[in-house]
């Protein structure tokens, strides 16, 4: 699915135009984005659950921690790893497309499924992204490392406001896993999910600022906190960022590593007792490792790619009208069929994920989130949802594939 071109001159009157006509009911909107309708300049034709992939697109960087004895480098490892995937998650979008664009909405069941190559060392990577629930809308994703044995997993919802400019709560968490050298015993890091907004909305180039902070809490001990600042009036950068290391049982005032830089671009590590550069990032000199997809026409039903071909296809072209049958024939057939679940007593069966309820949280993770100031929220996300590898087991290609009805396709 090649990208959008940028956005013309032409439109970013188009933009202001439609602000200006939209202002009352965007200015009280506080929900789903997905009901207000766009021109098409602003339109992704990518779907939110594409978005998991930006987690592990430096397959190396992914993996790095599990290959460090050291604890405390491990730790540091996972940060810096965190830290790089910021650039793919909020910012190579507006690059490619000339700005931030608003994403196709997932249907319940949507998945999108591939693979990262990598060397003999690295070793092979995959992805599994799946739409969970829909009311509230939340995708869950697992990615795994087996030569490695790392695996991300999580889930996340996203609630959107306005307020001169669209700002958006992000729910969810991460759980990044490894087994250390030398060791049996697994170790966890949980991951808050930074809070955003849309800078340059008038001006019809917009682009994601990062607000406030986030925690990275392991089970081993150790807590960094990123603290995230955007450019303001008189001075500072875009993307910037300050971070820390940190042992939790010695808090934040004695940092191990200190982390500075725009995120957008580049930062440095510092040892925070020597003040030595340890470590540099720079997102521009190192390229991402291309996602592997199945052929469009192997892949299933329900696979983003396939399911939004023509939605997609329309959006290039500018056809809304076409865009909008396309959609509706997708949305009026997902209504149909949540409600014969609901006349026959059944639920839609998530294919890779669970949900389970807060009070049957492992003890780890729970004593984690409260280190990590972390509230669960489970009515915004539908539940708390954990991979199963026994699912992924028996859906392997083609993915048990199903039938079309819910799509309102047939195979």
């Amino acid at each position: 699915m090649s990208p959008q071109s940028q956005v013309p001159p032409s439109s970013k009157g188009s933009w202001t135009s439609f602000l200006k006509a939209r202002r009352l009911s965007i200015a009280s909107f506080n929900g789903d984005l997905s009901s207000l309708t766009a021109p098409p300049f602003i339109l992704s034709t990518t779907s939110l659950t594409e978005y998991s992939a930006y987690w592990a697109e430096h397959p190396a960087l992914f993996v790095a921690p599990a290959k460090e004895a050291d604890p405390e480098k491990r730790a540091l490892l996972v940060l810096k790893w965190f830290l790089s995937t910021l650039h793919q998650q909020y910012c190579s979008r507006s690059e490619k497309l000339g700005s931030e664009k608003k994403p196709l909405n997932p249907f319940l069941g949507e998945l999108f499924i591939g693979k990262w190559a990598g060397d003999a060392e690295v070793g092979e990577t995959a992805l599994v992204s799946e739409q969970v629930s829909h009311h509230p809308p939340a995708t869950a994703y697992a990615i795994r490392n087996e030569k490695n044995g790392v695996e991300l997993q999580g889930y996340n919802a996203q609630k959107a406001s306005f307020s001169s400019t669209i700002i958006v709560k992000q729910i969810g968490h991460a759980l990044y896993s490894l087994t250390p050298p030398g060791s049996d015993e697994k170790e966890q890091y949980l991951i808050t999910l930074p809070s955003l907004h849309i800078e340059s909305l008038i001006y019809g180039s917009p682009f994601v600022e990062l607000e406030k902070s986030t925690k990275i809490v392991s089970s081993t001990g150790y807590v960094a906190k990123i603290d995230y600042s955007g450019k303001g009036w008189l001075s500072g950068k875009k993307n910037t960022f300050t971070a820390s290391l940190f042992k939790e049982s010695e808090g934040e005032k004695k940092p191990l590593y200190t982390v500075e830089g725009q995120w957008s671009d580049k930062f440095s590590i510092k040892d925070a007792r020597t003040k030595d550069v340890v470590d540099t990032w720079n997102s521009k000199e190192n390229p991402v490792t291309p996602l592997a997809l199945a052929p469009l026409d192997q892949q299933d039903l329900y696979e983003s790619r396939r399911a939004w071909s023509d939605v997609a296809a329309n959006i290039q072209k500018g056809d809304m009208d076409a865009v909008s049958g396309y959609k509706s024939r997708i949305e009026t057939a997902q209504r149909e069929q949540r409600r014969i679940e609901k006349e026959e007593g059944r639920e839609w069966e998530r294919r890779f994920f669970n949900r389970i309820e807060e009070s049957a949280e492992d003890a780890q993770i729970q004593r984690m989130a409260k280190s990590a100031d972390l509230a669960f929220e489970t009515d915004k996300t539908g539940g708390i949802w954990r991979f199963d590898a026994q699912k992924a087991a028996g859906a392997q290609p083609p993915y048990h594939k199903v039938g079309g009805e819910g799509l309102g396709l047939t195979e």
